[in-house]
């Protein structure tokens, strides 16, 4: 056994399903190579694809990494600057038996992480839980390999990813629609260019420039405050529609042609419709925060609605094992089986152009008849006792029909709510629907009063 160093790397970094800390008083180049040889040293993976995104810190933190890779034993094929989708493309395209990514998705500048798979690009926690990577990185002990992996010459892969999204989603181009983009200076500003020349068409864009600093707005679509550039772009430009991508590109959302934005779950039954005329009678899964009118439209469109769990990691692994075809949740992330069982904002881009291609109607008309219900924000609570309120909301609401798939949904005729813990800090989190503004109202008001009392 090699034993690299004692000192114990900061638990919090690792969260449910990837890693992320701030650069460099939480995640360095120390950690990054202990992490590394920690993840190979735990399955004898033999081939690890090596990717980063735009950040400041990448150069460094990709080659503490490979190092780490190498000294296991391991061979690294790297593929430098990517999306996540890309990433996840390569990995099956090259036939990794791991992959490490270097990025922090969303976050803001300063901070970076990991995203990792294992062979076919499934979540690394399928494999060893972050829980047991952190134990044995910060150990710093590692099994000696007998002979040092070879570093590959670096493969590019973007071509080859632009050809297989556009033959999954089936589109060759946009015909006239007016599309306004903002990539927020992520990684959408590597892949997006060529998306758009391959088929002809000239989009308005916003922060195209790829800059890991984040010069104009955070690279989370989520917040509604980054969407104003967008939204005044199309309603300048008269565009179709816009969409903006997050730091890594993994997700997008939208706003229609009268710059309203579009929630995720709304995207979820749109998308849900279109893609089960190509497969009838699938199975589409939701996550549990999402309206009511999601499972209603895959019924209604002839698809199996199945609830999931809230996050990449776990909802990957219900669609490998319950066949699941397409998946979507509220925070803009979608899930295509057809690809990977990967989430990839470009092939969910597609598939609105798509649907509005072929229902020849303005997005604002096709959301319309899925908007009625009211539903909540997510409304974040600081609890000193998440389990004992968790147990209170199950006695004060017993008379409703309950689930604990995530956290716990109660449901009501005429309204539900889902109550779930953050992951790493002392949080509930709610969403609430009801079939008139005034419940909806009334009824969040009533929950969040047992909440924090």
């Amino acid at each position: 056994m090699e034993q690299k160093t004692a000192r114990q790397i900061d638990p919090s970094i690792f969260k449910a399903y990837d890693i992320r800390g701030i650069y460099p008083d939480q995640i360095d180049e120390d950690v990054c190579y202990r992490i590394a040889r920690a993840y190979v040293a735990s399955q004898g993976w033999k081939r690890v694809v090596v990717g980063h995104d735009m950040r400041e810190t990448a150069d460094s933190l990709v080659e503490a990494t490979i190092r780490g890779i190498t000294d296991q034993g391991a061979d690294v094929v790297p593929i430098g600057l990517t999306s996540t989708p890309m990433y996840y493309f390569a990995v099956n395209l090259l036939k990794g038996d791991a992959g490490m990514m270097v990025t922090a998705s969303h976050n803001p500048a300063g901070y970076n992480g990991y995203k990792m798979t294992g062979p076919d690009a499934i979540p690394s926690i399928s494999y060893i839980s972050n829980e047991e990577l952190w134990r044995r990185a910060s150990a710093g002990e590692f099994p000696e390999s007998a002979k040092k992996g070879t570093v590959h010459p670096k493969e590019d892969v973007l071509d080859r990813y632009i050809t297989a999204v556009l033959e999954n989603a089936g589109i060759s181009d946009f015909g006239d629609l007016k599309i306004a983009v903002d990539t927020a200076n992520g990684m959408g500003g590597l892949i997006l260019p060529k998306l758009f020349e391959r088929v002809g068409n000239d989009p308005i864009k916003i922060f195209w420039e790829i800059d890991g600093t984040f010069p104009n707005h955070e690279a989370n679509p989520l917040k509604l405050e980054t969407l104003k550039w967008l939204q005044e772009a199309v309603v300048k430009n008269k565009a179709n529609f816009g969409a903006a991508f997050d730091g890594d590109g993994d997700r997008v959302a939208f706003v229609d042609e009268k710059g309203e934005p579009v929630s995720g779950d709304m995207i979820t039954a749109l998308i849900a419709r279109e893609m089960l005329k190509k497969q009838p009678g699938a199975k589409i899964l939701y996550d549990i925060r999402s309206s009511w009118a999601v499972p209603e439209e895959i019924k209604a469109a002839g698809g199996i609605p199945v609830p999931c769990r809230v996050g990449h990691g776990l909802i990957k692994k219900q669609m490998r094992k319950e066949g699941g075809y397409f998946a979507g949740e509220l925070s803009s992330h979608y899930y295509f089986s057809t690809f990977f069982y990967t989430d990839n904002g470009d092939l969910t881009f597609l598939n609105i152009v798509k649907l509005l291609l072929s229902e020849g109607k303005p997005l604002s008309e096709l959301v319309a008849p899925l908007m009625r219900y009211y539903h909540t924000p997510e409304i974040n609570s600081v609890v000193d006792d998440v389990r004992g309120k968790l147990a209170l909301l199950k006695t004060v609401y017993s008379g409703g029909k309950m689930s604990e798939l995530d956290g716990l949904t109660v449901e009501f005729d005429d309204w539900w709510f889902n109550v779930r813990p953050s992951q790493t800090e002392p949080l509930l989190r709610l969403n609430l629907e009801a079939k008139t503004k005034e419940m909806m109202e009334e009824k969040t008001e009533e929950v969040l009063k047992i909440i924090r009392s």
